[in-house]
């Protein structure tokens, strides 16, 4: 299985930023937003150092950042020629009006399945927790899939009290608890799988 993240959001009720969800708009992200990516996943204060690391490899894989290959250096910096995402891993953000990148979400087929998906990362800048990001972000992977006749999107979080939010956020779009691996994470610290049918067949 690709992808070895477990997606967790930071899309918790909060603060409004940039007038709510409706003036937001989602896009793929481009090699440029690499730091703005880290920035996000760091300023939400739940993911470790190792997650955070885990999340950029997959970044850095889709877009050639530190690819030998490609010619790009240690810094991160990619050339504007960069390659398109790898199918393995597809990204999109939620931006403001001023082209601020607010949250992003990462995803991708889930190999030797028909049709399922995974949600490998969701996070949302703790500033715009509350415009809306979290749900325009699932909402749009959800559409991206539907239109690819992706059949079921599974996604893992963890039991910990500070995921008590992201586990309500995926239950109140949807989300059913299909399973629970005890002590997966850590001692106490349970895989907690949720899934969507998004479509009848």
């Amino acid at each position: 299985m690709t992808g070895t993240s477990r997606p967790l959001d930071g899309a918790a009720p909060g603060r409004r930023a940039d007038g709510g969800g409706r003036t937001l708009r989602v896009a793929p992200l481009a090699a440029a937003d690499r730091a703005r990516v880290e920035e996000i996943l760091r300023a939400t204060a739940v993911f470790r150092d190792d997650e955070v690391e885990v999340a950029l490899e997959l970044f850095d894989v889709s877009y050639g950042a530190g690819n030998r290959e490609s010619g790009v250096g240690s810094s991160g910096a990619s050339p504007p020629d960069s390659p398109l995402p790898a199918p393995d891993y597809e990204f999109v953000g939620a931006f403001t009006q001023s082209d601020l990148l607010v949250g992003y979400a990462c995803y991708g087929p889930t190999p030797a399945t028909d049709r399922t998906y995974d949600l490998y990362w969701i996070a949302v800048d703790p500033a715009a927790q509350g415009s809306g990001a979290g749900t325009r972000l699932l909402a749009e992977v959800e559409r991206r899939l539907r239109d690819a006749r992706g059949r079921l999107l599974v996604v893992e979080t963890s039991s910990r009290v500070e995921y008590d939010a992201t586990r309500g956020f995926y239950t109140a779009r949807g989300y059913e608890e299909a399973a629970r691996v005890g002590h997966f994470y850590a001692p106490g610290d349970d895989r907690v799988i949720y899934t969507k049918r998004l479509g009848l067949s």
